[in-house]
């Protein structure tokens, strides 16, 4: 048997290992050091930043600013811990308005390495610097401003320096986090330097022409502004359209009163609101720019800042969703733009399609660094409704319609042999050079394989996916008759099932009951540890119903009844719309296939159907000249 430890007296830490015991939260690899100097050099009102690295920010770091310098009385005092000019009360620390305020960074920075500050106020004759080890304060030439040496990183702590990646790993977050802040100032010149050479420079612009620099131009193309406003909270920037969705999220960047933050919430509202544009696992892109009153927000959660709580995380949560929402709704079916002799070429990355050449126009969003006026909330424009009269030149079958099943019920499929469709009733005897402006998606010419519809407009031809497109219009019209439904119906189970279910699970069910109900799902406490299912929806007869319960309850506890409810209800939607849209190896007339490009004109988020994947592609004259190598 052990024996038990002998007993050890308390007694206080000293200073130094209070400090490194700070840094080891402060200060994870050099790309924390940077950050925290450069916020400090936002905060001293800095319009010029050069940040200067070697080995990737382990063997050294400089970060130099013209702001409003330290005066030479109060450099010792900054490398103190807890010393800071930023808040003086309480009251402060509950409004935080600067990047830093927990006076903590430079003496957890100090205590795992060699660091000196050299500064100089406006009223300074010259420049001090002191030497945070010794703590000696001599004369240093030096313009207005502040300089922050620090070497030889982690090295009174060497099992923290085994800890840290390679040379080339350290200078890309590094790099990396200056962009960040890059990105929420563009008032702000950055510089980055790397053994000398120069790795990045940022000139001080305007907003849209920052986001271009640091992200892309792809991106700038592949994206929707976003400029909204909801009480106290005011939101802008871009957000990627569905279909430059990336496999990674390396082009996520959320900021909260000028800070780059990771919120599980709004992360969260992001996720919602591309939830039924997104293929599988793919990652939406965006900058968005958040402004809220800073008594509404905690930014005092972690020592590194990166996390913040809003103090009503449900009104930001809607908030958010509601603006992406509304910001994506638009299809580019609705707005295709005149052509070009040069198209945009689209990135390999952001968009790997030509349909990104023809995103619809942008506005630059509101610079971030500026106090937001009040706004009105600006959403995207909606869709334009269809043409009063469309162009027939024959009689019409019955279109797709409000009855969209109906509509496909009489096609007859195709024959063995014929894959491609090309009937008119009656058939003009010249066909005009290019489809009228008013039908963006063109006019139809033939089908593909029973699968494909395609269709020429301005700018060369149009393959649409007529099942997915199909689908998306079935899915739009059933959300808008399911909103004004009181429930979805249900079917009683002739056997009621039951399942084992936690605490939590129970009180959810009970607090809940109406909200269940209104999905179709009738659940109740068997005992205190086991639910009984007595109803399931009735548009979904194969489904698990244990599994579903669960599913439901862990959405309702996760973000709310009505968001859940919403949430469920559309993924039955989505379901019943999949099963109801027109089936491959439908023969349709062109007629027909007319009526489905005006219908996709006229719906919200027709670019995609409700799994992500695409609806349509746009393959322009110079893309066809090239297959067949015209002009060469």
């Amino acid at each position: 048997m052990t024996a038990p430890p002998a007993r050890r007296p308390i007694r206080e830490l000293p200073d130094e290992l209070v400090s490194q015991i700070a840094a080891g939260e402060v200060v994870e690899r050099p790309a924390s050091v940077v950050r925290e100097l450069v916020d400090n050099a936002l905060d001293a009102g800095a319009r010029a930043i050069v940040v200067r690295l070697a080995a990737g920010g382990v063997r050294s770091i400089v970060v130099e600013d013209d702001g409003c310098g330290i005066p030479m009385e109060e450099l010792p005092l900054a490398l103190k811990r807890h010393a800071t000019s930023k808040i003086g009360s309480l009251g402060e620390l509950e409004s935080v308005r600067t990047m830093g305020f927990r006076g903590e960074a430079l003496a957890a920075i100090a205590s795992v390495s060699e660091m000196a500050i050299t500064s100089r106020s406006a009223d300074a004759a010259h420049g001090w610097r002191v030497d945070a080890r010794s703590g000696e304060l001599q004369p240093a030439a030096r313009a207005q401003g502040t300089t922050v040496e620090v070497h030889e990183l982690f090295f009174s702590t060497p099992a923290r320096r085994k800890f840290l990646k390679s040379e080339a790993t350290e200078l890309a977050h590094a790099l990396d986090a200056v962009r960040r802040h890059a990105l929420a100032r563009p008032d702000v010149g950055f510089a980055v330097w790397h053994e000398g050479r120069a790795v990045a420079q940022w000139r001080a612009a305007g907003a849209e022409q920052r986001l271009g620099d640091v992200l892309g131009r792809d991106f700038i193309t592949a994206s929707r502004p976003l400029e909204a406003a909801a009480g106290p909270l005011q939101l802008w920037g871009r957000a990627g359209q569905p279909e430059a969705a990336r496999s990674r999220t390396d082009l996520q960047y959320l900021f909260v009163n000028g800070r780059y933050v990771r919120d599980r919430l709004v992360s969260h509202a992001v996720r919602a609101a591309y939830e039924d544009q997104l293929h599988g696992s793919k990652q939406p892109a965006y900058a968005l720019f958040l402004q809220i009153e800073p008594e509404l927000v905690d930014v005092n959660v972690h020592p590194t800042k990166i996390e913040v709580r809003f103090r009503d995380g449900r009104a930001v949560h809607q908030a958010v969703q509601r603006a992406l929402v509304d910001t994506l709704a638009g299809t580019r079916a609705a707005a295709v733009p005149e052509p070009s002799p040069e198209p945009a070429a689209a990135g390999p990355d952001i968009a790997d399609t030509p349909a990104a050449a023809v995103a619809p126009p942008t506005a630059p969003p509101r610079p971030s660094w500026q106090p937001p006026l009040p706004l009105v909330a600006r959403d995207v424009a909606p869709p334009s409704p269809a043409p009063a009269a469309w162009r027939d030149p024959g009689p019409r079958t019955t279109p797709v319609g409000s009855g969209g099943l109906q509509a496909w019920a009489a096609l007859r499929p195709p024959a063995a042999a014929e894959t491609v469709t090309t009937e008119r009733p009656a058939p003009a005897p010249s066909l005009p050079e290019a489809a009228p402006a008013a039908h963006p998606l063109g006019e139809a010419i033939g089908q593909v394989g029973g699968v494909y519809v395609l269709a020429r407009n301005a700018h060369g031809l149009v393959v649409v996916d007529m099942h997915a497109a199909h689908e998306r219009i079935v899915y739009e019209r059933l959300k808008q008759a399911a909103s004004s439904a009181a429930a979805l119906p249900a079917q009683p189970l002739l056997l009621p099932v039951s399942f084992a279910a936690t605490a939590a699970e129970v009180a959810t069910a009970e607090a809940e009951r109406d909200s269940l109900l209104a999905l179709g799902l009738d659940v109740a406490p068997l005992s205190a540890s086991t639910l009984v299912v007595r109803s399931r929806p009735a548009a979904l007869p194969d489904a698990d119903v244990a599994e579903l319960a669960r599913s439901v309850l862990a959405e309702f506890e996760q973000t709310g009844a009505s968001r859940a409810v919403e949430r469920s209800r559309d993924e039955l939607l989505a379901t019943m719309a999949c099963h109801g849209a027109v089936r491959a190896n439908r023969r349709l007339t062109l007629p027909e296939m007319d009526a489905l490009l005006r219908q996709m004109e006229a719906t919200e988020r027709a670019d995609t159907c409700n799994h992500g994947r695409p609806t349509w592609r746009q393959l322009t004259m110079k893309e066809l000249d090239a297959l067949f190598l015209r002009g060469r």
